[in-house]
C-alpha cells in the first residue's frame, strides 16, 4: 500500500551508518497527522485520504473549514494535504498517521516549495556565461547580451531563457533514502537535500518511480 505523511524540515545534519561512514541527512518532523477525509471510488470516483498536519487556533480557520474539521470530529489542523492511494480501507477518519509509517531502508518523494530568490538574472537563474570583464566589457558583462534573431523571424522565440522570478514554487525531489527513523519523537531522517528552507511543510510519498 502507498504511504504519505505531512512534515516540516528541521534541517540538515550527518549521522554515521553501520559502516562508520557519514551519511548527509535532512531531519524532517513527520507527523503526528490526522485523517480529515476518506475518499473512495464510489462517492469521489477515486480513492485517496486528506491528512492535517500541525495545530491551529479556531479564531485562525475560516468558517468554511471549521465546518470540515467539525464534521469530521477531528482538532483543526494548520496544513491539509491530499494522498492518492491504491487502497484506503485501512484508514478511517480520525486515525492518527506517524512517523513509523516509513522504515528504515525505503525509497520516498519528497515535495516542497523551493526557497524563493526573488528577481533574478540569467546567470543565475539559467546557468548562462558571463562576458569578459576586461578590456572594456563596461558595466554589462552580466548582461543577457544578444537575443538572436536579426531580420527573419525578427522576433524572440518562446521559451527563451529570461531574467525573471526565480524558486518558491513546488518541487519534487525522487529516490531518497529513509535512513533513520524516530517514531517517539516523530522524526525522519532522509539521506540528501529536500526542498525549501528550515521550517517549511513538506510531504513524503512512496517513490512513484523505482531507481
Amino acid at each position: 500500500m502507498l504511504k504519505g505523511i505531512i512534515g516540516k524540515k528541521i534541517g540538515m545534519t550527518q549521522i554515521f551508518d553501520e559502516a562508520g561512514k557519514i551519511v548527509p541527512v535532512t531531519v524532517v518532523e513527520a507527523g503526528p497527522c490526522v485523517v480529515v477525509q476518506k475518499k473512495t471510488a464510489e462517492n469521489d470516483g477515486y480513492e485517496a485520504i486528506q491528512l492535517g498536519f500541525g495545530d491551529i487556533r479556531s479564531k485562525n480557520v475560516t468558517k468554511p473549514l471549521q465546518g470540515h474539521f467539525k464534521k469530521a470530529d477531528v482538532a483543526m489542523k494548520r496544513t491539509l494535504k491530499e494522498f492518492r492511494l491504491d487502497d484506503v480501507s485501512a484508514l478511517n477518519v480520525g486515525d492518527i498517521v506517524k512517523a513509523d509509517a516509513f522504515a528504515e531502508g525505503d525509497i520516498v518523494d519528497v515535495c516542497g516549495t523551493s526557497k524563493g530568490k526573488g528577481f533574478a538574472g540569467t546567470i543565475k537563474r539559467h546557468n548562462n556565461h558571463s562576458l569578459k570583464d576586461t578590456h572594456g566589457t563596461g558595466p554589462v558583462h552580466r548582461h543577457a547580451g544578444s537575443m538572436g534573431a536579426c531580420s527573419s523571424p525578427s522576433r524572440i522565440y518562446k521559451g527563451k531563457g529570461m531574467p525573471g522570478h526565480l524558486g518558491a514554487e513546488r518541487v519534487t525531489v525522487q529516490n531518497l533514502k529513509v535512513v533513520k527513523v524516530d517514531a517517539e519523537n516523530n522524526l525522519i531522517a532522509i539521506r540528501g537535500a529536500i526542498p525549501g528552507p528550515k521550517g517549511s511543510v513538506v510531504t513524503i510519498v512512496d517513490c512513484v518511480k523505482k531507481a
